[in-house]
């Protein structure tokens, strides 16, 4: 699914979001990388999950509690992360809450 064309997203573009929910949109897909861009409602959370792939989290915008491999970390807006496959983590948005999800597709 390999693509050559280029793609460009405002990530400060707002995102309609219910009061007690969470949207996500995969923004690219290709052969080596994945991107999801998520919006979280103050409050709303995923909770420990897993990726079968490395991936990187990035705060575009707002505050979050992050769990990563049994820690928490405080993020906001420009708060990086990368966690390597398999790794649990979980997301809990403080406030209304843009987050960047990029999966790193194994090379075969």
């Amino acid at each position: 699914m390999s693509s050559s064309r280029l793609t460009v997203h405002d990530l400060r573009e707002p995102v309609s979001t219910p009061a007690d929910g969470i949207v996500s949109r995969t923004i690219h897909r290709d052969d080596d990388i994945r991107v999801v861009l998520f919006s979280f409602a103050p409050g709303q959370q995923l909770s420990d999950h897993t990726a079968a792939v490395p991936v990187t989290l990035e705060i575009v915008e707002g505050e979050a509690t992050i769990g990563a491999a049994g820690e928490e970390h405080e993020g906001r807006t420009g708060t990086w992360l990368h966690l390597p496959a398999n790794t649990p983590h979980s997301i809990q948005a403080r406030t209304p809450l843009t987050l960047l999800l990029t999966l790193l597709q194994p090379r075969g």
